[in-house]
């Protein structure tokens, strides 16, 4: 039975390039790709268009609930279940750009960012969940004996600077916050999937500093080689991704495998 893949926020950025990846690397894997707004991204239509049998692409807004119920509803009509589940949709702020002193500050800013980042993604878990305990369990390492620890994996897109005990420069609060709050939603989504039958495991990771729309603004500041192509990105959080088993759910890696600390 092939492997189920959703990819929410798959237009563009790490999202695009994780579907593309799946496609050229994990044959004969079914990719689900998701994104607000499906006629407005012309890469992610064309790669269904060149993987018709191969990917399905679903209208979804993470800041919509009904738009997450639905698209879970029309999952599993036609799929038995999920494998994998890979939260990519993210902003940085509305504005563009990170608050670097608490006068940016806007009650619009902080709860925009938090829609997308952290509820979003929760919601998702709320609806997936029961498509991952149905999963095979394809992706991650199962133990040696015959019985499997997790059925499905699931994958929340964090970023370091979410991490409070790593943050040393301050700023960003928006972006900072949701970012911790979602670390704090992945462990506690753990806790819980984690006693569930079938288990499922659950973790944040971080893909470095990447070259994509939401980090542009701030590539003046990035070493050149801390800068990430997004197949080099996803290249190595697939590795990661690979290497997952149930004693691992629960905790945020970095791209190179390193524990990051909440």
């Amino acid at each position: 039975m092939a492997a189920v893949a959703l990819v929410q926020g798959a237009s563009r950025g790490l999202g695009l390039q994780f579907c593309q990846h799946l496609l050229s690397h994990r044959a004969p894997v079914a990719v689900i790709a998701t994104c607000r707004d499906p006629d407005g991204a012309p890469a992610l239509s064309a790669l269904a268009a060149g993987n018709p049998s191969r990917v399905t692409v679903l209208q979804l807004d993470v800041t919509r609930e009904e738009q997450i119920q639905r698209a879970a509803e029309r999952v599993r009509s036609a799929f038995s279940g999920v494998d994998l589940l890979i939260n990519c949709s993210a902003v940085l702020h509305p504005s563009g750009k990170g608050e670097t002193s608490l006068r940016d500050v806007s009650a619009e800013g902080v709860t925009s960012t938090l829609a997308t980042n952290t509820v979003g993604p929760l919601l998702m878990a709320k609806y997936f969940a029961p498509l991952l305990q149905k999963g095979t369990g394809q992706f991650g390492r199962q133990p040696a004996e015959k019985t499997k620890q997790h059925n499905g994996i699931l994958v929340n897109m964090t970023a370091r600077v979410g991490s409070i005990g790593d943050n040393a420069l301050g700023g960003w609060y928006s972006y900072r916050m949701s970012k911790a709050a979602l670390n704090m939603a992945t462990r506690n989504l753990s806790i819980e999937l984690g006693r569930s039958r079938p288990k499922i495991v659950c973790v944040s990771l971080h893909p470095g500093t990447v070259d994509t729309d939401l980090s542009r603004p701030y590539h003046k500041n990035v070493p050149q080689h801390k800068l990430f192509s997004t197949q080099y990105s996803v290249q190595r959080l697939m590795e990661i991704i690979d290497s997952l088993s149930m004693d691992k759910s629960g905790k945020a890696y970095a791209w190179d495998g390193s524990e990051i600390p909440w």
